[in-house]
């Protein structure tokens, strides 16, 4: 006997096409797609059928000979997502059967819809007609229905030129040199970080500068989500650090540690760039990373 099950391929074709007639609801339906328009036939009962049928499906009765333009938008109350598309459906690229329930219509239409990918299209999504150039009187004269446009993403670039003041030179000189300059009030005695020329609590001069360490405690932190070129990773986190000495915080990137790990308290040190890249630019410090040293209580 053999051990491979005999087959045999076969066609059923209808040569020159299988062909009906259309009657007078279909055919409306059907005149009208070709001329750009959709049409629903209303029942007795006064709702709209799209697509349209000779008879009420809730009672049995003949449809009326009244018409309605729907449409042409329509909202989506189910979907079927097709990862794969065949020869012979309507678009060459993932898309999604869809019930469309145009405005105006009180049934569903079963369409095409090129939606990009499955999450894109909840029910209730808003979506309009794609029509083909050249129509004959088809249902596939709508190439496939689209959402509408919900949202627009518009580029933002602003140029600008920031002069630094005396006091932030002085202070991004000290970065490029690998220290951090801060200052002394000499009436209040606060000592601010970045360095500059008035104390911001009781207005005087400040003629003095400190030089402070590169180590801190950080004491708020928030954990972002959006990339950044500066950020080693994402998540990342930024954080005020407060200096060793210093009496107010400084804003920077934490790294070195897992986001989930960093915490008030946490003591850490600034990892500078290697000297021959330092220029006039916070980025000279890459961010903190922890000490190892037990956490400080805030």
């Amino acid at each position: 006997m053999p051990s491979d099950p005999l087959t045999a391929d076969h066609v059923l074709e209808f040569p020159g096409g299988y062909t009906r007639t259309t009657g007078p609801v279909i055919g409306r339906f059907l005149t009208e797609l070709r001329d750009g328009r959709l049409m629903g036939v209303r029942t007795a009962e006064g709702r709209t059928l799209v697509p349209p049928l000779e008879y009420d499906p809730a009672t049995g009765e003949p449809v009326t000979d009244e018409w309605v333009e729907v449409g042409p938008a329509g909202t989506v109350t189910a979907s079927a997502w097709v990862h794969e598309p065949r020869e012979n459906h309507p678009l060459d690229r993932p898309f999604a059967w869809a019930l469309i329930r145009l405005d105006g219509a009180d049934t569903a239409l079963v369409h095409a819809v090129d939606a990009g990918s499955p999450k894109a299209l909840p029910p209730g999504t808003r979506v309009r007609p794609v029509w083909r150039a050249e129509r004959r009187g088809h249902i596939t004269d709508i190439s496939h229905f689209a959402p509408e446009v919900t949202k627009i993403v518009s580029p933002v670039s602003t140029r600008y030129r920031l002069t630094a003041s005396p006091s932030l030179t002085r202070f991004l000189e000290g970065v490029r040199d690998g220290v951090l300059i801060g200052c002394r009030c000499a009436t209040c005695e606060k000592v601010y970080v970045p360095y500059r020329l008035t104390c911001p609590e009781c207005g005087n001069p400040i003629a003095g500068e400190v030089t402070l360490p590169d180590t801190g405690t950080v004491t708020t932190f928030a954990i972002n989500n959006l990339p950044d070129p500066r950020a080693p990773e994402v998540p990342f986190v930024s954080a005020y650090i407060l200096l060793d000495g210093a009496d107010i915080p400084l804003i920077a990137l934490v790294g070195g540690v897992p986001a989930h790990q960093v915490r008030q308290g946490m003591r850490v040190r600034a990892e500078w760039v290697p000297a021959e890249e330092r220029t006039l630019s916070m980025t000279n410090i890459r961010w903190f990373t922890p000490t190892g040293e037990p956490d400080v209580e805030l």
